[in-house]
């Protein structure tokens, strides 16, 4: 699966795996990072708000792999909605990194997260900040600019107006939470799709019919749900600094039948994402 790509509608070449950082420290996230390089990861997926774009940075200079052949994805504060507040923040993440391009940024949300899911989309702060994630993508900086979190309203907002298409949306998806119509509408679109917190933030840990599914195929319950996602057409997001989960999370070389597909797709959402409730993204509506 390390080896897998999936090619991003502007010809680029994406990891079809990727090793999320969120909740990882600057100090800790280094040797997450030189682990899961070390195993054959090449897709790291870090963002500005978590506060460990430098210790990624270290860890890929350090490598004893090419630069070219890691693809690192961050994420532009969901604060920063004007031209000239990106285009200084885009900067600092590059030097924060010290890298001399980065291969996928993305606004973070729509909205700033202290006003998640309120009725101002930001539109016309969303557009100043995706334009100046398009002119560093026109300078070189950038290989390839995209959305997350974003809804069908806030895709139409910056497709509409934009010189340079988004070419991922990375959201919430996972087995008794997939967003369809959102996927479908992104895909539309021309965006990969990318799952955040595949494993329901641990939660579907707790869920006796996915761990029955799960000791059906002899696999973990995360290599279930992994699987589950890129039988979706989707690119899981699975956060860890375990180097042993990171490899049980990359052994995904098996197949889930149509039928249990099926079962997977109308199994019922979960009540709460337990610790993880209180943040934006996991609050039940």
């Amino acid at each position: 699966m390390l080896e897998q790509h999936y090619t991003l509608a502007n010809g680029v070449q994406i990891p079809k795996l990727a090793l999320g950082t969120w909740m990882i420290s600057d100090k800790d996230v280094g040797a997450a990072v030189t682990a899961a390089l070390n195993m054959g990861y090449r897709h790291i997926d870090t963002a500005q708000a978590y506060g460990n774009e430098a210790g990624v940075g270290a860890a890929i200079n350090a490598a004893d792999v090419k630069r070219e052949d890691i693809f690192l994805t961050t994420k532009l504060a969901a604060e920063v909605k004007s031209y000239d507040e990106a285009v200084v923040s885009i900067e600092e993440s590059l030097a924060r990194l010290n890298l001399d391009y980065i291969d996928l940024m993305i606004i973070h949300s729509p909205q700033p997260w202290a006003k998640f899911g309120a009725e101002d989309r930001y539109f016309e702060g969303n557009r100043e900040a995706w334009r100046a994630l398009e002119d560093a993508h026109k300078a070189g900086k950038i290989r390839a600019i995209g959305l997350s979190n974003f809804q069908q309203q806030d895709i139409d907002n910056i497709v509409d107006a934009c010189s340079v298409k988004p070419v991922v949306n990375q959201i919430l998806a996972h087995v008794t939470n997939v967003p369809s119509e959102l996927i479908t509408y992104s895909q539309a679109k021309g965006m990969l799709v990318e799952a955040y917190s595949p494993v329901g933030h641990g939660e579907l840990f707790k869920n006796d019919a996915i761990k029955a599914m799960a000791d059906k195929y002899q696999v973990s319950i995360p290599q279930l749900c992994i699987r589950y996602v890129l039988q979706l057409g989707l690119l899981p997001l699975p956060k860890t600094a375990n180097p042993a989960h990171m490899q049980n999370n990359a052994d995904v070389d098996f197949t889930i039948s149509d039928a249990d597909m099926t079962t997977l797709n109308n199994m019922e959402r979960i009540k709460d994402y337990g610790d993880a409730s209180g943040f934006p993204v996991y609050r039940q509506d």
